[in-house]
């Protein structure tokens, strides 16, 4: 098991008063370890799931050769030194229905999509290219221009051969591969143990929706953002509520979601100027740093382990919970999410890498950016009429105004390097659909 010591100290670069994103990314993710248990579930419950093992074809798909379409199957050398073709129709060949009788030379067979392909036959002729004899019915004629040998055949095992990976270990179960499953008479499949993800709120000033609302206190939004997030990643979801800025209250809640789940996020209580508890009470539960991330928002950042072996948590205990520690400040803690936990927990459910994708779009209007740090600006994008990708800044950038994200369907994404940008320019932006 990776240590946070271990993995930063091979960093010459490491500074935790001033980390670079992508070096951020770079230590949460060599810390992601995937979940070990493994469990079978029937077809229709693997949705969503990731697959533990890699699938094996059981057998050839398709599994003998095949029209690929409507039409006339025939030798290919039927073709050889004409201009026209003439076949006298010999029968007919449905899907699921062979046709057994010989194809003889000069002959040919009606056959549908799907229909297997007489021995004789290595050719199909759409029968839009086809003329039917108006006084034989049963004679076909077509240029042999229009058609090749071995044209419009599907080969046994072209799409999938006996033995090959259909679907690799670490694949999140879309719908196609659902019924790519069913094809295999999979009826059940491997999958990895869902992720357990357990998160709360910090704060004196948090109330629960419903509660009433002191002066100078705010309701938690963090937690419905924070569960809307999880819930689209698909893991087992640990919702602890609110706790105070209490030691004990603190160190109790950490102690509890570090033994019943693998992950731990909290929002609040990172920032510079939080009480020194918290600090002393991470040393004490496990491993955990403190980062001043050179991101615009979300600069405070704590991320480790806590509980399992080693800590005072319990030391006969496993690998315990890696942490999260997110700001408080409602877009802050959104952008820490799909910065550096969402691809974490994935990592941690057993899926392959599959960061979320960058599009590129013209500015409307100019933005300034100071190098030096890496910034995510709330955006609405749309494609003009002649498809091009066109991006706008959804107004004030404050931390805490949740509205213009709500409003935003992307996320400008600009790198630590990068200055300001004029208007017309192309930027990178990361779309919420799918995503959020």
């Amino acid at each position: 098991m990776k240590t946070l010591q271990s993995v930063t100290s091979c960093l010459s670069d490491y500074d935790p008063h001033a980390l670079p994103v992508a070096l951020a990314r770079t230590i949460i993710n060599d810390m992601a370890t995937p979940v070990a248990a493994v469990e079978k579930v029937a077809l229709r419950a693997a949705l969503g799931r990731v697959l533990a093992h890699d699938v094996l074809a059981p057998f050839n798909v398709p599994g003998h050769e095949n029209s690929a379409m409507d039409g006339y199957a025939f030798a290919g050398a039927e073709l050889a030194g004409k201009e026209t073709v003439a076949l006298k129709v010999a029968g007919q060949a449905y899907a699921g229905i062979s046709h057994d009788a010989p194809v003889a030379p000069g002959t040919c067979i009606r056959i549908m999509t799907g229909a297997l392909l007489p021995a004789q036959c290595d050719t199909v002729i759409a029968q839009e290219y086809v003329e039917v004899d108006d006084e034989d019915a049963a004679l076909i004629r077509f240029g042999a221009a229009v058609v090749k040998p071995g044209s419009n055949v599907r080969h046994a095992g072209e799409d999938l051969a006996l033995g090959c990976v259909a679907l690799p270990a670490g694949r999140l179960v879309t719908p196609a591969d659902l019924g790519l499953l069913a094809s295999l008479s999979y009826a059940e499949v491997a999958v990895r143990r869902r992720l357990r993800v357990a998160f709360f709120s910090t704060g004196d000033e948090l109330r629960s929706v419903g509660e009433p609302l002191p002066p100078g206190c705010v309701y938690d939004s963090n937690r419905y953002t924070m569960y809307g997030m999880l819930q689209r990643l698909g893991v087992d979801i640990i919702d602890l509520g609110v706790v105070r800025d209490d030691r004990a209250a603190l160190e109790a809640t950490l102690r509890s979601a570090a033994e019943c789940a693998d992950a731990v996020i909290t929002s609040g209580g990172v920032s510079v100027g939080d009480a020194d508890y918290t600090r002393e009470l991470m040393a004490r539960l496990g491993e955990v740093v403190f980062w001043k991330v050179a991101m615009r928002p979300g600069r405070p950042f704590a991320f480790g382990r806590i509980g399992g072996s080693g800590s005072d948590a319990d030391p006969q205990a496993g690998p315990g919970a890696l942490f999260f520690g997110l700001p408080g400040n409602p877009v802050a803690v959104m952008v820490s999410f799909y910065v550096f936990v969402r691809d974490a927990l994935l990592a941690m459910s057993g899926a392959a890498p599959s960061p979320a994708p960058l599009l590129r779009a013209n500015m409307v209007t100019a933005l300034r950016k100071r190098a030096g740090r890496s910034e995510f600006v709330r955006a609405h994008a749309q494609c003009d009429a002649l498809g091009h990708w066109q991006v706008n800044a959804t107004g004030a950038q404050g931390s805490g105004m949740l509205s213009s994200m709500s409003r935003a369907n992307c996320l400008i994404v600009m790198d630590h390097d990068q200055g300001d940008v004029a208007a017309g320019e192309a930027v990178s932006i990361m779309l919420f659909s799918g995503l959020i």
